[in-house]
């Protein structure tokens, strides 16, 4: 399926899409706080199992561009507001920034903030962190990246130098920012090395953030990383305290032997989308695998599953799956690298629906979220520099 695109078409059908995206916010503002109306409210359970969350939307629009004061580009985490706290406003997305100006890989360093409206403003430039706080080899925003309760965002460093990995090891950091975008502290560890992208679940006095570490390897390995490798994925438990800093209390691999390499055109190829389910299973894209794997019972495991053994679908409508989420019916939907693709898989491993978002739309894909009254999707495009919406 070719889906129509309306971010070259009209001013007229411009407008429809914004106003959709606003009553897709509203909409799902309500639904969380528990009440709906009968045009917002998500559909029966079973009907919804049955029918692909892809195949309710036709037309692509162009919601803002990304590109903030400094010019940075290539836009690859996106990340919803679920709470207004500070420069943050509810419902607004968050976009983070993967290159600089010159479109140097691993250099971006600033975190938009956009509106239902499409009014787009800067919510974060880390051009420097605060006195002590380490992020080995610097900053160069991925697509980690997610809002915590209070209103704290972590956002993923894997950095470069010129476009190329730095001879350090472990490479990178989680950056947490307040609610005003001011980094307030780094996470740093041998077992968070290359985060590249992010899942959350929160609940209340506690956090779990499971992160993709791209360039996992031996504390004792030095120099650069080397061009291929196997990676984890590991699970950071953090403790939320009103009024404190959130704090990391533990780090736990859940998931190990993810094939990586690294790639001229997108720096790095691993385990780059994850999605929790409300049931506490994590998946995770393999871009170098073509794959999504499974790992069950996340939030409490104290083992690591392997990913070859664990593997959900393979091959098929995926073709270097980037972005990975959870659909409002359940499915997951990843977003693929090399064709601009959306593919929708079920929990059993079918996949439901192939969709186009952009066509040759390769290298274009990377940070995708659906809203949860089922009526739209919000993808980053690398090519156009855009935050898009895939709606009816």
């Amino acid at each position: 399926m070719i889906v129509k695109s309306a971010r070259r078409g009209s001013a007229a059908r411009r407008s429809r899409a914004l106003l959709g995206i606003g009553a897709i916010m509203a909409g799902a503002a309500a639904c969380s706080s528990g009440s709906a109306t009968a045009s917002s409210s998500p559909m029966p359970a079973q009907q919804a199992a049955a029918t692909p969350y892809l195949r309710q939307f036709h037309i692509v629009s162009q919601v803002a561009a990304t590109v903030p004061a400094n010019k940075d580009v290539n836009p690859y985490g996106v990340a919803v507001v679920p709470q207004t706290t500070g420069s943050l406003v509810r419902g607004n997305v968050l976009v983070s920034n993967f290159n600089d100006k010159a479109n140097v890989q691993g250099t971006g360093t600033t975190i938009v903030q956009i509106s239902p409206d499409g009014t787009r403003r800067q919510f974060a430039q880390l051009g420097s962190l605060p006195s002590g706080a380490k992020c080995p080899g610097g900053v160069g925003l991925t697509t980690a990246l997610e809002v915590l309760p209070g209103g704290w965002v972590v956002v993923g460093s894997l950095p470069t130098s010129g476009g190329k990995l730095p001879a350090v090891n472990p490479v990178g950091c989680l950056v947490v920012l307040n609610s005003h975008g001011k980094p307030a502290e780094t996470w740093h560890s041998p077992d968070i090395n290359g985060p590249w992208d992010m899942a959350l679940h929160a609940q209340q006095g506690h956090a779990a953030l499971f992160v993709s570490s791209v360039l996992s390897r031996p504390a004792s390995a030095g120099g650069a990383p080397p061009a291929t490798g196997l990676c984890a994925v590991v699970r950071a438990d953090i403790t939320l305290t009103p009024g404190a800093k959130p704090r990391l209390t533990r780090l736990t691999t859940v998931g190990r032997d993810f094939p990586w390499r690294q790639d001229k055109a997108a720096l790095i190829q691993g385990p780059t989308g994850l999605a929790l389910s409300s049931g506490g299973t994590l998946y995770a894209a393999s871009t170098v695998g073509n794959s999504i794997s499974v790992i069950p019972n996340a939030l409490t495991r104290t083992s690591p599953v392997t990913a070859a053994s664990s593997v959900l679908t393979k091959g098929g409508g995926l073709n270097g799956p980037l972005g990975l989420t959870m659909a409002p019916n359940g499915h997951l939907i990843a977003v693929n690298g090399n064709n601009g693709n959306a593919v929708e898989v079920t929990p059993s491993g079918h996949q439901a629906a192939v969709v186009t978002l952009v066509p040759g739309g390769a290298g274009d894909l990377f940070g995708v979220t659906p809203y949860s009254t089922g009526r739209g999707l919000l993808f980053v495009n690398d090519g156009t520099n855009a935050l898009d919406l895939f709606s009816s």
